[in-house]
């Protein structure tokens, strides 16, 4: 059987495992991947997973890019939420221009960062004026070039509209060297992704890096990856994320039951209680990853064989991947509670992706709200339609 497209890149991924892993006490103590993994990152193409091919990505299917994710989070959380992060947004290339597309992902580095939706630019002759300070942009002190999603109001101050009556967003682009940085990323976990602020004053945007992100009426490209939105993409992988943490840390539990005997208790691979308990959450962890990837697999058949993307698979999406996360969560909790005082060393690393999980479990895609999303969605009878949200 042949490779997967793009699969070459879970590979890759796989073999910079002991790297990432040796550098990880580093990352967490800066708050920033170091050089060596960031550099190893970009050499290997890792980055460029979801970059077209005509700009020299890998456009990998759903499925790699999210068992990329997988195998870099048991290494490091931190590493790989930055390119989790990192290369969602290099989606973006698919609804630019190509000079514009070429100067942000074939400069190197090539990395495009952003952070959440806020604030509005002012329409100008040729482009965009901004003036403001966005939050949470994981991967921004590796980034080449930042974005922010912002509202557009014309020169007259009135609220640009969109054909349905909705506020317009663009996705504004601009070199990192024309922004402030602000170190404000003191947390409990994912300490490594430096998810800073930055801020920029009178910064005028040239029109061509302005794009309709995630508007399928300015997509320039036909591959089904590009049919989902980068908020769908960014939820399936920030879920395998976070089942990469949940695998590594039962793992580590798992190991440390083979050789441990509580004091005044019988050894741990002995005791029936110890090995119920593995056998569950084994069991709960590997059901999570199914799930989630034949989630995955059913929505790309479907958009490989032309269908359209649809409320039903964004609803199904939503519902797998927030679950999961959650499903994770739990497998990290079991993990580090059955591995006893050992857990609470750090030499030991149970605690740093306790609190990497619990980070991770606290972000946008793991909100219990999306549940309630979910549920209304279904109610309405509409999941054949197209999604409500993008």
């Amino acid at each position: 059987m042949g490779k997967v497209e793009g699969f070459d890149l879970v590979e890759k991924a796989r073999a910079l495992a002991p790297l990432i892993t040796t550098d990880a006490d580093e990352i967490e103590r800066t708050r920033r991947l170091t050089g060596a993994v960031t550099a190893a990152l970009i050499d290997n193409g890792l980055y460029r997973a979801l970059l077209p091919k005509r700009f020299g990505g890998s456009e990998a299917t759903l499925e790699a890019f999210m068992q990329m994710q997988e195998e870099v989070a048991k290494a490091d959380a931190s590493t790989a939420w930055c390119l989790g992060q990192c290369s969602v947004c290099a989606m973006t290339a698919a609804y630019l221009e190509p000079d514009a597309a070429n100067e942000i992902f074939n400069v190197a580095p090539g990395i495009l960062a952003w952070g959440a939706i806020a604030h509005e630019v002012k329409a100008v002759p040729g482009g965009y004026l901004a003036n403001a300070r966005w939050e949470f942009a994981s991967g921004s002190r590796q980034a080449s070039w930042l974005g922010a999603h912002v509202r557009v109001v014309e020169q007259d101050g009135t609220p640009r509209k969109k054909a349905d009556g909705s506020a317009e967003v663009r996705t504004i682009l601009f070199p990192a060297t024309s922004a402030t940085m602000h170190d404000v990323w003191d947390v409990i976990g994912l300490k490594g992704t430096g998810t800073d602020s930055y801020s920029v004053e009178n910064l005028f945007i040239p029109e061509k890096f302005a794009a309709l992100r995630d508007d399928p009426s300015a997509l320039r490209e036909d591959g089904p990856l590009y049919r989902l939105s980068t908020n769908m993409v960014f939820g399936m992988g920030f879920a395998a994320t976070a089942l990469g943490v949940a695998r590594a840390t039962l793992d580590a539990a798992i190991e440390l039951s083979r050789g441990k005997t509580p004091q005044g208790l019988k050894a741990m691979r002995e005791n029936n209680a110890v090995q119920g308990l593995i056998g569950r959450t084994e069991a709960s962890l590997r059901a999570a990853r199914a799930y989630l990837y034949a989630t995955a697999a059913e929505v790309w058949r479907d958009l490989e064989r032309g269908n359209p993307l649809t409320e039903g698979h964004r609803v199904a999406m939503r519902v797998a991947s927030t679950w999961t996360i959650h499903q994770s969560a739990s497998v990290v909790d079991t993990a580090y509670h059955m591995a006893g005082a050992t857990a609470v060393f750090a030499a030991n690393k149970f605690e740093r992706r306790f609190r990497d999980m619990h980070a991770i479990a606290q972000q946008i895609q793991a909100r219990d709200t999306h549940y309630e999303d979910a549920g209304r969605a279904i109610l309405s009878g509409n999941l054949g339609g197209p999604p409500t949200t993008r």
